[in-house]
């Protein structure tokens, strides 16, 4: 995927005021405009130059957008990093699917699940709009999603100042996360969204859950996965080993004769939920370095008594 640059685009600085883009972007379109354009790529360019404008004039968009692209050029191999998102506030109706599907993939993979909601209805007592739903994703530690918990959450809010240019707010919720929680979970605040119009209700704050990444555990819906190393000695004999896990730990018996690449599931032990998740165990085995001499005269030893040839009793396996 190509990364866009999308002030090279309009022909605008990366401090262009909210003026300054309007302008440019009227500029272009007289230009670009297949109605009345000479340019042979006229329908493409337009096309480009729209894509910008919507990046750029929207305050919330162009703030991620900000963030994001900071040290990256236009055609440049571009792939957006885990959670590079995490954190913004968003809020309005988002990039509805025809929008997403007109413009190209780059867009369509940053903002294509933006924003919420928005309602608007007429009564007797006269105008009444429903406060649109903001949305934000979070990062928890994954102890929570076992343990529950309250997290103070800050969140970016984009503004445009009074010169037009975009600012990031800061706001804090205290949130409580429930225990059981699992990624891709909306947690979701009421009333923190817009303020509703004539009377009508704020809109609410949904907070889309994903755990911080981390060096031994992956989920998987309600299943956590560990890669779990053994001794050559364990995997043959078979042994009890303990198991750390965020909530604590646990012993798990490895059959006799265990291989690398074997998976055990030990059910009930992943992230507690009714029914819970699964632990998933992936065996495998670690060989001891033969870096002083008694480790190598036992592997020597190994290699005479045992007589054993992994490539003959793979391809007994297969006979």
């Amino acid at each position: 995927m190509e990364f866009k640059d999308y002030y090279q685009t309009l022909g605008v600085a990366r401090d262009a005021t909210a003026e300054d883009i309007k302008k440019a972007f009227r500029k272009l379109a007289r230009k670009y405009h297949p109605d009345v354009s000479k340019e042979p790529d006229a329908e493409t360019r337009m096309k480009e130059v729209n894509e910008s404008y919507a990046v750029l004039s929207d305050p919330e968009k162009r703030a991620a957008y900000d963030q994001l692209g900071q040290n990256h050029q236009s055609g440049q191999d571009f792939r957006p990093p885990p959670n590079w998102d995490a954190g913004f506030e968003f809020s309005g109706a988002g990039s509805s699917p025809t929008e997403t599907a007109d413009y190209s993939e780059f867009f369509a993979e940053l903002f294509g699940r933006m924003g919420g909601a928005h309602h608007a209805d007429f009564h007797a007592g006269g105008f009444q709009a429903h406060g649109a739903d903001h949305h934000a994703k979070i990062l928890l530690n994954l102890k929570d999603a076992f343990h529950g918990a309250t997290r103070q959450i800050s969140l970016r809010v984009p503004k445009l100042d009074a010169q037009g240019r975009v600012s990031l707010e800061t706001r804090t919720l205290n949130v409580r996360i429930p225990r059981g929680v699992r990624e891709g979970q909306m947690i979701r605040l009421a009333g923190q969204g817009t303020p509703g119009m004539g009377g009508a209700p704020a809109g609410d704050l949904l907070l889309e859950v994903w755990f911080e990444p981390h060096p031994r555990w992956r989920v998987d819906g309600r299943d956590l996965h560990l890669s779990l190393p053994l001794a050559p000695w364990e995997a043959a004999l078979g042994t009890v080993v303990p198991v750390d896990l965020p909530d604590g730990s646990l012993k798990v018996r490895i059959p006799e004769g265990a291989q690398s690449g074997q998976q055990l599931r030990v059910r009930g032990k992943g992230i507690p939920a009714n029914p819970p998740g699964d632990l998933l165990l992936d065996l495998q085995v670690v060989l001891p370095p033969a870096d002083t001499p008694r480790a190598r005269e036992l592997y020597e030893t190994l290699a005479r008594e045992l007589a054993f040839d992994p490539r003959r009793a793979e391809e007994l396996d297969h006979a």
